[in-house]
């Protein structure tokens, strides 16, 4: 029998690849989402790329009730990979209490409903800014998490305190944190990608919206930073790379390998880029022009963040295999495709 997995936040971006890697390594998988920035459609997509179209129902995680039904009903599952929260950095300093809201009481309904219903493993999206400004670079899994500029982040570090609190009072439980850098790019057959709703707060999707003339022209917020060329610095992973990665967390937690109940590993490729040096590479690998303008800082971002991805390698036996240019044109090809396919 294959082993069940319960994704929350599956149809939307790291989560739908996620689904396909589970799919193709033989798990079924549940996915329960409310849609609020993916689209249904979404389902359709991953069964045309794996030939399985996943179960799916369509849940707010907030509403406590359903979401201890819908668990009683799956009490064969062996873990949960959960994705669900509103994610953008910028929107969530304009709207703190929305996003606690969301992303607390879906975890928090999410975990009680686990642990009701004796399903004891978990893998939580969480992030890099849980670091908040590193004292040091790269950044590794022994750097003090810090009070993150961002109601976001900071929804991010409270939930893993809440999983080291839950797995303390709960021998039975256990949990691997995965903190991401910047996800990109999309899945190779370009039927799958980056898709937010209303304008982008991710670095990728403005640039292709823009190239391909949905969005005027893409807007680099501050070029003050203590950086090269004073635009932030991040480290981009591709996000077949990062789906990937959960797939070695679940079967780890399911072979009960874990040397901690709680488990944390930084993902990343351990190369930081710039702004810029983003922009570049996308006006080099598909030869055209980007129509950019420098405006004011962004709340909530910080100067430099790249990952020490050591511990992944040694523990989970992973490592990011895309370069920045292979991310840029899956990202360009998804965005092509996607708008032929509307026009």
């Amino acid at each position: 029998m294959k082993n069940k997995i319960i994704v929350t936040g599956g149809c939307g971006y790291i989560g739908s690849h996620t689904v396909i890697e589970l799919i193709e390594n033989n798990f079924e998988v549940v996915i329960l989402d409310d849609l609020s920035n993916s689209t249904e459609e979404t389902l359709s997509r991953i069964e045309k790329i794996t030939g399985v179209k996943p179960t799916f129902i369509n849940i707010d995680l907030k509403n406590e009730t359903k979401t201890k039904e819908v668990f009683s009903n799956h009490k064969d599952t062996k873990a949960v990979i959960h994705f669900a929260a509103h994610k953008a950095v910028g929107e969530s300093v304009q709207k703190p209490l929305m996003y606690y809201k969301n992303n607390l009481y879906s975890l928090l309904n999410t975990l009680s409903a686990q642990v009701e219903n004796n399903i004891n493993g978990f893998i939580f999206s969480s992030s890099a800014t849980v670091y908040g400004t590193p004292e040091t670079l790269p950044i590794t899994e022994e750097n003090e998490t810090q009070r993150p500029f961002s109601p976001y982040g900071n929804t991010k570090k409270v939930a893993e305190e809440i999983l080291d609190d839950l797995i303390k009072s709960n021998p039975n439980f256990a949990a691997i944190s995965l903190r991401y850098f910047n996800p990109i790019g999309a899945h190779e057959s370009g039927l799958i990608g980056e898709l937010p709703s209303g304008i982008p707060n991710n670095l990728m999707p403005y640039i292709t919206q823009t190239a391909v003339g949905l969005r005027e022209k893409l807007m680099v917020y501050g070029n003050d930073y203590p950086t090269k060329d004073g635009t932030p610095i991040r480290d981009y992973i591709h996000v077949v790379d990062l789906a990937k990665a959960h797939v070695l967390a679940v079967k780890r937690i399911i072979k009960k390998e874990q040397e901690k109940a709680l488990e944390i590993f930084n993902l990343g490729t351990g190369n930081g880029f710039s702004v810029l040096d983003v922009i570049h590479s996308f006006e080099d690998v598909t030869n055209s022009k980007l129509n950019y303008e420098i405006v004011e800082r962004r709340a909530g971002d910080v100067p430099k963040l790249y990952a020490s991805t050591d511990l992944a390698k040694q523990k989970l036996g992973w490592t990011a295999s895309k370069t920045l240019n292979e991310m840029i044109l899956s990202s360009w090809n998804w965005e092509q495709k996607l708008r032929n396919k509307t026009k």
